[in-house]
């Protein structure tokens, strides 16, 4: 039995009713919504990662294609659950250089949050940071589709559990005025995040910034501050 077949089937073992019929409502796969069309086997998330960790040694980078590709949401976080793992256990910079390759690469299939926020910063994020190739964040920050916007700015993720700020900064205003939620939120959450290292930073961006944010992302940014302090800038008092 080939790598792909074992993984599919132990996923498929692991589905449960209730989360067959709850994960479609809950990622928005109805007509018109951001993930229209998607589908879902009914597998949770700490599961997904027990395949993973149990496989990622034993699939490669050519067959997890047809697992990233797969048009059930589970099967595709698994795949890039896998290809954490092989990236964070491999010292070999012309691997992980293959890896960040196959990623890119595959970008279409990473196309709902959840698959957005568990791979970009831990695969695109830590890689831009330790070679220094904060252009490839930059380009997808720059790109007509809302996923890869996202990637990018969650993706500075990694650079601000390092203390860097100055790229999550970039990156948000550049897309501040965005017209979906779900960029209001990835933007906010990220200052927030920053907000958690330095407060100072924080503020003296929301100084600067507060006034025009959308109003999702100013509740996100502001959420672990002081209540006089939060509704000093919900009231617009700064």
């Amino acid at each position: 039995m080939n790598s792909i077949k074992e993984i599919t089937e132990a996923l498929a073992a692991l589905s449960t009713p209730e989360k067959t019929a709850f994960f479609p409502k809950f990622f928005k796969t109805g007509k018109g919504e951001y993930g229209e069309g998607d589908l879902f086997l009914g597998v949770k998330v700490p599961d997904q990662r027990s395949v993973a960790k149990e496989y990622y040694a034993k699939i490669s980078l050519e067959e997890l294609t047809e697992l990233l590709s797969s048009q059930y949401h589970e099967h595709r976080l698994t795949a890039l659950f896998i290809l954490i793992s092989k990236f964070e256990k491999t010292k070999d910079q012309a691997v992980k250089d293959e890896i960040i390759t196959f990623y890119l690469n595959h970008l279409p299939y990473v196309n709902n949050w959840d698959l957005v926020d568990s791979s970009c910063y831990k695969l695109l994020g830590r890689y831009a940071f330790e070679n220094h190739k904060e252009e490839l964040l930059r380009n997808l920050s720059d790109s007509e589709v809302m996923w890869r916007k996202r990637i990018a700015v969650v993706g500075t993720m990694y650079y601000v559990k390092k203390g860097s700020f100055d790229l999550t900064k970039e990156l948000v205003t550049a897309n501040l005025k965005h017209s979906h939620d779900l960029m209001h939120k990835a933007n906010g959450w990220l200052l927030r995040e920053m907000g958690q290292k330095s407060e100072n930073d924080l503020i003296d961006y929301l100084n600067r910034h507060y006034k025009e944010m959308p109003r999702t992302c100013l509740r996100y940014a502001i959420e672990k501050l002081d209540e006089d302090v939060r509704q000093d800038y919900l009231k617009g008092r700064i």
